[in-house]
């Protein structure tokens, strides 16, 4: 990527998609069964800077999760081993992982257009060319479009808690979700999940440990100390302003 002057938003006429060359408010369409989602989409303003990134920079660095191909990582990456972000937010953390690490691959996946746009612009001011931004639903690029032992890890960074009980089942830790994330990881690979919600925490701590096919990579069990390339994040600052406490889960693919 390279640095690019922004440049103004042209204006749409009543219909036209916001961004023609840019993701798809719906990518998977109704191609596949509907089912509780573990994210709720956010409607937020995207600024100049972030819509150019996504007109100039989508096609060669982003992806629609449509469910209708295997996509070939080794392609995508130029060969790098490649680890799966779920949920990136502004990109802000993705990126500097990226740069601290250009010899992994990182496709990082969000529903948030601004964020996508966020963390293309960072990504081509870095010059980086590790990262791939993916819009749509994890669990269909998972499903549908990752091939078997395919990934080299997984990071799954504060998701939502969902913290009313009623909306637990949408809670993305789950043992459905932990038997479809080890068929598309390698032996040995690592899910790395972190969160400042404490019951969460807990519920990601026992799903993990109960299930056969992951083993904590902490000796004695529990959480493990924040390791050095997880950068700390803006909203990890101010959930610790609030006096929360952050979490990190590292577990590895038996």
């Amino acid at each position: 990527m390279s640095e690019s002057r922004e440049t103004a938003a042209p204006r749409r006429t009543k219909g036209e998609p916001r961004f023609p060359e840019g993701p798809a408010p719906d990518p998977a369409g109704s191609h596949f069964e509907r089912r509780i989602r573990s994210f709720q989409p956010r409607r937020s303003r995207v600024t100049p800077g972030q819509g150019d990134a996504l007109r100039r920079l989508w096609g060669a660095w982003g992806l629609d999760i449509d469910g209708q191909r295997t996509l070939d990582l080794g392609e995508l990456f130029g060969g790098l081993p490649v680890v799966l972000e779920i949920g990136f937010g502004m990109g802000e953390a993705t990126a500097q992982m990226a740069a601290d690490d250009p010899s992994t691959g990182i496709l990082a996946v969000d529903v948030h257009t601004p964020g996508q746009g966020n963390l293309l612009s960072l990504a081509e001011k870095a010059g980086l060319t590790n990262v791939r931004v993916a819009n749509g639903d994890a669990i269909i690029l998972l499903r549908e479009m990752l091939a078997p032992d395919a990934l080299d890890g997984v990071r799954v960074y504060f998701p939502d808690p969902w913290p009313k009980k009623r909306h637990h089942k949408r809670r993305l830790i789950q043992p459905e979700f932990l038997s479809l994330v080890a068929t598309r990881m390698k032996p040995g690979a690592v899910l790395h999940c972190a969160t400042d919600w404490e019951p969460y925490a807990e519920q990601m701590l026992d799903v993990l440990t109960a299930h056969p096919d992951f083993e904590n990579t902490v000796p004695d069990g529990g959480y493990a100390p924040r390791p050095a390339f997880r950068p700390l994040t803006r909203f990890e600052g101010q959930g610790l302003d609030k006096g929360h406490v952050v979490h990190d889960l590292l577990f590895a693919r038996v």
